[in-house]
């Protein structure tokens, strides 16, 4: 009896487990080696300045963009620029929202980064500023011009120059900031300056004074793009596939609803919807198809290995570069291309 007696509880034993086995396959669907796995959103932090072109994040995360790809970026507002790279680099932050000229000098010094996806294009919102009588770039030689060299405008005057075949060391050259350029040129301490908005409309404030070329002469020079840490975008490649797709989102909501995205892009900055829908005029905001082209080598137009190439050309013979940089090493084509499917 108690042989059969201990048949029977070994019994109702076995069938405790089996049923017990089969409500968890039965609770999670199918049994799998990341069952009891949490699913919890990838967080990181993505730095830039106070910028109308990096708003559409801002549109990203108010309109659940983020959230519907699984991510949690949290943006960082760094107006220092001579920090980018030592922030990314030591981790602070796993993104950044810059300039592809400056961001070639940050990977040179140092800073593991990789483009991802482009952000904006500067387009009318820079720009060279110059008296009645400098009617081309050819009469800039033996002129004053105003410029700062630690910013963009420096690699805009470059390619200017370049293109028009005239030698900077004909022109003297001033260091100043873009505002202070504007504000001496408008009170004639300046035969020129490269500046931006509201510094471009007020140019003829002066007698003469006119806009001598924009970057809407120079499509595809100033860019903004996301760069992101390299050991962020291998450990997590899903959640950089889900920011390009975010933001990509982000500008096509913008495109269909600029006035609620300048109240959006308003609020996060702390600047006024008026002051937001004024730089946002000189702006071209690059979603998916933007990107598709920019990111693809054999695109006729303005794309970012030549922009890459041009920046890594001009910093190298002005021996900027700490280290050499390759394009190919810098750029990541395949998430722009996979939102291409």
């Amino acid at each position: 009896m108690k042989k059969s007696l201990s048949f029977r509880y070994l019994l109702v034993a076995l069938l405790v487990v089996v049923l017990g086995a089969t409500l968890v396959i039965g609770c999670g669907g199918q049994s799998s080696p990341n069952a009891g796995q949490t699913n919890e959103p990838v967080k990181f932090k993505i730095g830039h300045c106070t910028w109308v072109g990096y708003g559409p994040l801002y549109i990203a995360q108010e309109k659940g963009f983020f959230k519907n790809h699984n991510i949690e970026p949290e943006m960082v507002i760094i107006e220092d620029e001579s920090q980018y790279a030592a922030t990314i680099a030591a981790n602070e932050i796993q993104a950044l929202g810059n300039v592809v000229d400056r961001e070639v000098i940050h990977n040179a010094q140092g800073a593991p980064i990789n483009f991802v996806c482009a952000m904006d294009q500067s387009y009318g919102g820079d720009g060279i500023i110059a008296s009645g009588e400098i009617k081309s770039v050819k009469d800039l030689e033996g002129k004053t011009i105003g410029l700062d060299k630690a910013s963009t405008s420096y690699f805009f005057f470059l390619a200017v120059l370049d293109k028009y075949g005239v030698d900077e060391s004909k022109i003297n050259i001033q260091e100043m900031t873009a505002g202070d350029a504007g504000a001496a040129f408008v009170a004639g301490k300046l035969d020129a300056a490269i500046a931006w908005e509201p510094w471009l409309s007020k140019a003829n404030q002066r007698d003469g004074g006119h806009v001598l070329v924009s970057s809407r002469d120079f499509p595809g020079i100033i860019v903004d793009v996301i760069s992101m840490r390299q050991d962020f975008i291998d450990k997590h490649p899903e959640a950089v596939q889900g920011l390009v797709e975010a933001w990509n989102e982000a500008v096509a909501f913008y495109k269909e609803n600029p006035e609620e995205g300048n109240k959006i892009i308003a609020e996060a900055l702390y600047l006024s919807v008026d002051e937001v829908a004024e730089m946002a005029s000189g702006v071209q905001f690059m979603g998916k198809e933007e990107n598709i082209n920019f990111f693809n080598r054999d695109y006729s137009g303005a794309n970012i290995y030549k922009l890459t190439d041009l920046a890594i050309k001009f910093w190298t013979d002005k021996n900027v570069l700490e280290k050499s940089v390759k394009s190919d090493d810098i750029i990541r084509p395949e998430f722009v291309k996979a939102t291409s499917k």
